[in-house]
């Protein structure tokens, strides 16, 4: 029997709430990746004010607390082999960028970078500054993948489900998670 593919789901604190939510609802449904999600502060602030009430009863996956450093992920031994922070606050960007492991998010990230694993960012925010494009470039030569939440236009969608999911499932296709999704050519 094949392990699971363990993938750390991080929700940040930018706006853009929605791409998490959809990005919960699709691994939700994908019986080949064991999911643990740690969401800051302030992503679960912007999830209400942009979805309304938070219930992980929905979805699958294993929730751990910010300050949490007993979760699985914490430690390289897990094996967890891919981190997800979607969306990605420019400041959490900085702090990873920087190795500043102050929670469970960052640490999860700095195990993620130190077993030389896939991290991917999705950041979403506008204009970046200097600053960003630094710090994303740090992250970039160190490894990891930034995929902004850019959506895409050519498969035509129709509901905002269907234009973050342009989103969703390039990040999923970077994860190596299969998904069924409108592709180029076909």
């Amino acid at each position: 029997m094949a392990s699971k593919h363990k993938i750390v789901l991080g929700i940040g604190g930018a706006s853009g709430s929605i791409y998490a939510k959809r990005m919960l609802e699709k691994l939700s449904q994908v019986d080949e990746v064991e999911l643990g999600v740690v969401m800051s502060k302030n992503a679960m602030i912007n999830w209400e004010l942009e979805n309304g009430k938070f219930d992980k009863s929905l979805y699958s996956g294993t929730f751990y607390a910010k300050d949490d450093f007993n979760a699985p992920f914490a430690s390289g031994s897990a094996k967890y082999m891919t981190m997800i922070i979607c969306p990605s606050s420019m400041g959490l960007i900085g702090r990873i960028a920087n190795g500043i492991s102050d929670d469970l998010m960052t640490r999860a990230a700095d195990v993620i970078f130190k077993e030389n694993r896939k991290l991917i960012l999705v950041p979403r925010e506008a204009p970046y500054s200097l600053i960003h494009l630094r710090n994303m470039t740090t992250i970039t030569e160190a490894g990891g993948v930034i995929c902004p939440a850019t959506p895409s236009f050519y498969s035509n969608p129709e509901t905002i489900d269907e234009v973050v999911d342009t989103v969703v499932d390039r990040v999923l296709d970077l994860a190596g998670v299969e998904v069924d999704t409108y592709r180029w050519g076909k």
